[in-house]
């Protein structure tokens, strides 16, 4: 088996989230998450997470949004600042900032949308040195 960060269904699901493929990055990753039985699983769960809800941001689902972004920080928070290459620091920011009309939506119907212009990327940095 390939080390993680090399696996190609790791770089796959990272070039689904680059170009807005969320549920495919989710279904790409849900493998690698079953396989894993180390210290990533959690992190594969994050990234998972992260993508989903931007894919329900993306078809207007605001609880499935704010769940999942909560959720996904959440388990990527412990892997900060930088993990299998992923500059998680800046991922959760982009993140938030992103999500952050839904996180603090207070109304029953809210009418925020997912702005294009604000839909986070994922960037990798080479961690051997």
């Amino acid at each position: 088996m390939p080390h993680a960060a090399h696996d190609p269904r790791f770089l796959d699901g990272i070039a689904c989230f680059n170009r807005r493929a969320f549920f495919q990055a989710h279904e790409v990753w849900e493998d690698l998450w079953r396989e894993e039985q180390g210290p990533s699983r959690q992190f594969y769960k994050g990234l998972i997470q992260l993508a989903v809800c931007l894919h329900h941001f993306s078809r207007g689902n605001l609880h499935g949004t704010r769940k999942l972004c909560l959720s996904g920080s959440a388990y990527l928070e412990p892997y900060r600042p930088v993990h299998l290459g992923v500059d998680l620091d800046r991922l959760l920011i982009e993140m938030r900032i992103c999500c952050r009309e839904a996180l603090v939506a207070n109304q029953l119907f809210p009418r925020v949308k997912l702005d294009p212009r604000l839909i986070p990327t994922i960037v990798t940095r080479d961690t051997r040195r």
